[in-house]
């Protein structure tokens, strides 16, 4: 059995990005952290659950609340940390602008994990224009390395300028893995909780002084970047200057390690002394970031320089060191000996025996479709389903499903549901659902449980009965939750019962009034079958309906005429296959296996 990491405390670790922050908490001596889970951040808070039991570390139920906690923890004197995806920091924005105004007691870092060419999220947004905005400093880390060091650094610099400090992350650098030198954990005593009226209370009276403050910060800021080793300068040709950083500032050295390069590692305030000794060392200046034109911008509107950036460089997207040689050095890449495949195409799905499929099946066979949420259940858009209709944050699914009764009436949502997961309800859809009670909305609300957050990997939530450490934890029960905002009409149903899962749904879609139905069935990822079972199929029975097909099961496919099941795929608690065969061709033992 291997070392846990905060037993190694010297040495080099092969870590990724999101490793090396947990890394870096722990030894920058981090007292408690929290978060919700959101690719790309989520193994921040897993492996600080994991590894480095001296951190106290716990899932939130949304991003606004675990940033809410965190505040606490800060005003009480301790070292804290959140960390989210890009989208999150939206949730927690409200808190967020105003602790930028009270400041930090013991040092806040707040990881942002944006993600360019949206791998896994709805938008590309750039939360460099989130941290300029609340007027907090804004760390770019370029490598695990730096990605450890800043947090470190970030906590240094929260307590010194009272102030939160977002560490900006990107796809790239939460899941590449690079050496990581390691050191022993700082124990930092927590200061304790003292009453301060004028510094926590930010009333009008006191939010003047406050923002005064800030303002005067952001210079002092500034002044000391130009001199951090957070921003240097790399001498090279002349001829070439980039102003870059983050993952962008690899692909600038790979792609042209000639040029001389100003690597910004605290990206608010800008050190503008620095930036200003650049431009004067340097011929041509081409600014190489991802997304936004932020840098490029902010420093064109001070110096009113002239400068490539967006002209030549994608604004959408990730970037690689192809694209930018061509940007920095037209006509002088190497050309790609490198040749594509034909293969076929290969769309996300839903996993064999998942739960939702049984949910998506009976909607898509009524005719109906859904109004839908962030989650795993967002694969009921795609064929043969083709159930889900609306897609827009965490929680809007049954704000959306209110609104289009509010513009057309009743007839608006005869056949539609809002669909739900249980993590996502909790996360942002309770108040949606008193919003329909106290307004007068009839429709179906649907929350899918599945016993899990599992869009992001199988966290626990507050539904589940375990916290982040896997430790026992209170059950939030939906059924009472659901009633308690005013709903009368609950009902749960196993999604895998066809029969009653259509019944369900034909009754609640006619019904004249607000419902919630609870459609319950572990995730594949929960449980360990018992046996392994497969759904074997009768080639003499078989007519060559494709009624299986239609449910979109990976197990699932079609040679010779009929439906071939992989032993690999199919999952042993899963009948739906042998449910929808009109002619019993497909059968399974389901004994034992419940």
């Amino acid at each position: 059995m291997g070392k846990r990491l905060n037993e190694i405390t010297e040495g080099t670790l092969f870590l990724s990005g999101n490793e090396a922050v947990a890394r870096g908490a722990w030894e920058a001596g981090v007292h408690f952290a929290t978060g919700y889970p959101g690719t790309p951040s989520t193994e921040i808070l897993e492996t600080i659950g994991k590894e480095y039991l001296e951190i106290k570390a716990q899932w939130a139920p949304n991003e606004k609340v675990g940033m809410e906690v965190l505040a606490g923890a800060s005003f009480a004197g301790a070292r804290v940390l959140t960390a989210m995806k890009h989208v999150g920091l939206n949730v927690a924005a409200d808190p967020l602008y105003t602790l930028s105004y009270i400041g930090a007691t013991g040092g806040i870092v707040i990881i942002s994990a944006d993600d360019p060419g949206m791998h896994s999220s709805q938008n590309e947004q750039d939360n460099r224009l989130m941290g300029r905005a609340a007027k907090v400093v804004i760390l770019e880390p370029s490598d695990s390395q730096e990605a450890k060091d800043m947090v470190g650094e970030a906590l240094r610099i929260s307590e010194e300028f009272d102030t939160p400090v977002l560490l900006r992350m990107t796809t790239r650098i939460c899941h590449s893995k690079s050496l990581v030198k390691v050191g022993p954990r700082i124990e930092v005593p927590v200061k304790g909780y003292k009453t301060d009226i004028k510094k926590r209370i930010p009333i009008p009276a006191h939010a003047r002084d406050m923002h005064s403050k800030v303002e005067k910060r952001l210079l002092v800021l500034a002044e000391w970047g130009a001199a951090s080793p957070l921003n240097r300068i790399e001498k090279g040709d002349p001829s070439l200057g980039v102003i870059t950083g983050g993952v962008s500032y690899q692909y600038v050295k790979e792609a042209c390690p000639e040029a001389s390069v100003l690597k910004i590692g605290m990206s608010n305030p800008l050190p503008w002394n620095l930036v200003e000794k650049f431009l004067g060392m340097v011929d041509r200046v081409v600014f190489v970031e991802e997304n936004d034109p932020y840098l490029e911008e902010t420093v064109k509107a001070r110096f009113l320089i002239e400068a490539d950036g967006k002209n030549v460089i994608p604004l959408e997207g990730e970037l690689n060191p192809e694209i930018v040689r061509e940007a920095l050095k037209p006509g002088t890449g190497m050309q790609s000996t490198w040749r594509g495949f034909d293969l076929p195409g290969r769309p996300p799905a839903l996993c064999p025996g998942c739960p939702h499929r049984g949910a998506f099946y009976s909607l898509s066979r009524l005719g109906a479709g859904a109004t839908g949420d962030i989650g795993c259940y967002t694969l009921g858009l795609m064929p043969p389903y083709n159930a889900l209709e609306t897609t827009v944050c965490m929680g809007a699914s049954i704000g959306v499903l209110s609104g289009i009764e509010n513009a057309e009436g009743r007839k608006g949502i005869k056949r539609l549901v809002a669909a739900i997961g249980e993590s996502t309800f909790v996360h942002s859809g309770i108040t949606g659902l008193i919003d329909m009670v106290y307004n007068g909305n009839t429709g179906t609300v649907m929350i899918m449980d599945n016993g899990l957050t599992a869009m992001t990997g199988g966290q626990e939530n507050p539904t589940t009965g375990r916290n982040l450490r896997g430790e026992k934890a209170p059950v939030l029960d939906l059924e009472e939750l659901v009633k308690a905002c005013g709903v009368r009409i609950v009902r749960v149903v196993d999604p895998h019962d066809l029969d009653e899962m259509r019944k369900v749904f034909e009754e609640e879609l006619a019904r004249e009034e607000l419902s919630v139905i609870i459609t319950r069935r572990p995730c594949v990822m929960k449980y360990r079958p018992v046996r392994r079972t497969v759904a074997v199929v009768d080639t003499e029975k078989c007519v060559g309906c494709r009624q299986c097909m239609k449910l979109g099961c990976p197990a699932i496919s079609w040679d010779n005429g009929h439906p071939v099941i992989s032993e690999f795929l199919c999952w042993p608690r899963c009948n739906l296959c042998v449910q929808v065969c009109p002619v019993d061709a497909i059968s399974k033992d389901m004994e034992g296996d419940e």
